[in-house]
């Protein structure tokens, strides 16, 4: 079987923007408050990250679940990883996520500034450059023949459709504006002419958009 390369779970605003301009260390979407792009995967019962029972179940609950499922390695670029621009400083950022990453699987964070790699928990980091076929060729290998999520940011995703390696999409739709920032889309109709969609609304409010290779 194919090792795909899967968008899962990638959150946006009606119109089609995932984060904002001028990133910080403590804003991580810069200028836009992402708020409730989130709020429909972190209200079900198998968010990781939930403390309290409960939660909901349905469709939201199936994608939050589905998210590791065949999942082998990770390309994320180098913005998700952190706010950092340029050479790397002394005390090296080591991620958002703290000790324990949440992705338990090889990470290819694409970076111009290369660096060792590093593993905290079950989880190891690697610093690549390289076009974004030589990135996916490294990540399948690491995967050994399950399938390779890529998780962002926005900047990243569009740099991997642009070379048409993207096989499937996920992504969530938020009935919220923000006007500007960076934009997966202006419309999901962009991909049409690659892709089959299928748009499932949730009872949350959000609206899933599926995409499949043509």
């Amino acid at each position: 079987m194919a090792q795909l390369l899967r968008v899962q779970n990638f959150c946006v605003s009606s119109d089609g923007i995932a984060a904002g301009e001028n990133q910080t260390l403590e804003r991580p979407f810069g200028d836009v408050e992402p708020g409730e792009l989130f709020t429909w995967a972190g209200a079900t019962a198998s968010w990781p990250m939930r403390t309290d029972p409960g939660g909901s179940r349905g469709l939201d609950d199936y994608f939050t679940r589905d998210y590791a499922r065949n999942i082998g390695a990770e390309i994320m670029g180098r913005n998700k990883f952190g706010p950092q621009r340029g050479p790397w400083p002394e005390d090296a950022w080591r991620g958002w996520w703290g000790d324990e990453p949440p992705f338990r699987t090889p990470v290819f964070v694409m970076t111009h500034h290369e660096r060792p790699s590093f593993t905290l928990s079950d989880t190891t980091f690697h610093f690549v450059g390289g076009e974004p076929a030589e990135v996916l060729a490294q990540a399948r290998e690491a995967a050994r023949g399950k399938d390779v999520r890529l998780g962002g940011g926005v900047t990243t995703v569009r740099e991997f459709l642009d070379a048409d390696l993207v096989d499937t999409l996920h992504v969530v739709v938020s009935p919220l504006t923000f006007g500007s920032g960076l934009r997966l889309w202006d419309s999901p109709d962009e991909l049409l002419d690659r892709f089959h969609l299928e748009v499932v609304p949730s009872p949350s409010g959000v609206t899933h958009h599926l995409f499949w290779r043509r």
